[in-house]
This record gives C-alpha cells, sequence and structure tokens, in this order.
C-alpha cells in the first residue's frame, strides 16, 4: 500500500521531477501532462499546487537559485594564500554541479529566458567568486595601474567565465573532455591559469577578503 504524501511532501516531490524534466527538455519542451504522469498525480492535482506551468517553473528556478554555497570552511582552513582560497572555494562550486548538473542546466535556461531567478543565480552562486577576487585585487593592484576599476571588474568576469566554460564542457556537452580530470586538479589549474592571465605570482597575493556565509 502506498504512503500518502502530504502537501509540502506532494509539493517537493512535482518541484524534484519538474527541474528534471525542465533541466532535460526545457521550458518548452515539457508539458503539465508529462509533469503529471512524472509524479503519478492527475493534472488536477497538480494545479492544486500550482495555477500554470510557469509558475512551477518560476519555483523551480527559484529553488535553485537560492541554494547556496558555504565557503567558511574553505576560508577558514586554506591559510592566507589568495591562490589557496581560490581553489578550495572553486573545488566546492564544481562539486556542487558535480552531484546536481540541473543546476547548470536550469542556471543556462534562464539566461536564455530572461527569467528573473538569473539574478539570484549570480547572487548566491557566483557572487562570492567575484567579490573575493575584486576585493582581494582592490587591495593588492597599485591605484597608478591604467584602467585599474575596469581590470579588477574584468578579472572577476574572466574567472566566471572559465569556471562556467568547464563545467559546460563536462556536462553538457555529448562527450566528456575531462573525464581524465578530477576535480581537485581542474581546480587547481582553473585558478593557476587564472592568476597567470593577470600576472599574479602565488606568493604575491595573500587573502584579504572575508567571505561570508
Amino acid at each position: 500500500m502506498s504512503t500518502r504524501l502530504s502537501g509540502p511532501e506532494r509539493r517537493q516531490t512535482i518541484l524534484s521531477q519538474a527541474q528534471r524534466l525542465f533541466a532535460e527538455k526545457g521550458f518548452h519542451g515539457v508539458s503539465i501532462d508529462e509533469i503529471s504522469r512524472a509524479v503519478s498525480v492527475s493534472p488536477a492535482i497538480l494545479y492544486r499546487h500550482f495555477d500554470s506551468k510557469q509558475e512551477l517553473y518560476d519555483a523551480v528556478l527559484q529553488q535553485l537559485a537560492c541554494q547556496r554555497e558555504s565557503y567558511v570552511d574553505t576560508v577558514v582552513n586554506s591559510g592566507t594564500n589568495f591562490e589557496d582560497v581560490l581553489t578550495g572555494m572553486t573545488h566546492v562550486f564544481i562539486s556542487s554541479v558535480d552531484e546536481n548538473p540541473n543546476l547548470l542546466r536550469i542556471e543556462m535556461q534562464s539566461l536564455l529566458d530572461g527569467n528573473p531567478a538569473t539574478s539570484e543565480f549570480f547572487k548566491n552562486r557566483w557572487k562570492s567568486f567575484t567579490d573575493y577576487i575584486e576585493f582581494g585585487l582592490n587591495q593588492s593592484m597599485p591605484y597608478d595601474v591604467p584602467n585599474r576599476e575596469i581590470t579588477i571588474l574584468s578579472a572577476g568576469l574572466m574567472f566566471q567565465g572559465m569556471v562556467r566554460e568547464a563545467l559546460l564542457q563536462k556536462y553538457l556537452q555529448p562527450e566528456d573532455r575531462l573525464v581524465d580530470v578530477s576535480m581537485s586538479e581542474l581546480s587547481h589549474e582553473l585558478v593557476r591559469l587564472f592568476l597567470r592571465a593577470i600576472g599574479i605570482e602565488k606568493s604575491r597575493l595573500s587573502r584579504k577578503a572575508v567571505i561570508s556565509s
């Protein structure tokens, strides 16, 4: 005999199945009937929890967008070296996507759809990186460097792009070109290449930013 789910449990089940389907097929590739079948309920039951497919999609995006990684342990355990902290943060972030690639797929789709949840994806999943990089460079870079502000902002954007592209290659391409590269190796190499690109040697930049959870 199957266990009857409570209202909140049913809602969460619907969200979980909808997340999977939206990640695989996108908003327009999934019907309410398909989601209902995946949850083993009638469309009428589903509509008791969500008034429309758009409302359900928005709820899925919002739930994922609000997931925020905690970098406190990474910062505390990585000493004072900028490279070590950034490497640890990158490893935490990459591992979260490895555990649930839907995070990346849904984020990409929200960008294409222009959904308001996109700003939450940045705030809760990328902003810690950009804030940390920008703060660290602002503290260390001479003030007479030409285009200093743009350089600092561009550095944060560049690292975000490097990490995102690596994840796209690993999780959204038909063939995983990084199949032989471990998460630890990938984290270290991305940070090493990034620091080389912006002209920072490991010994030249210590941790000066504090990342809040």
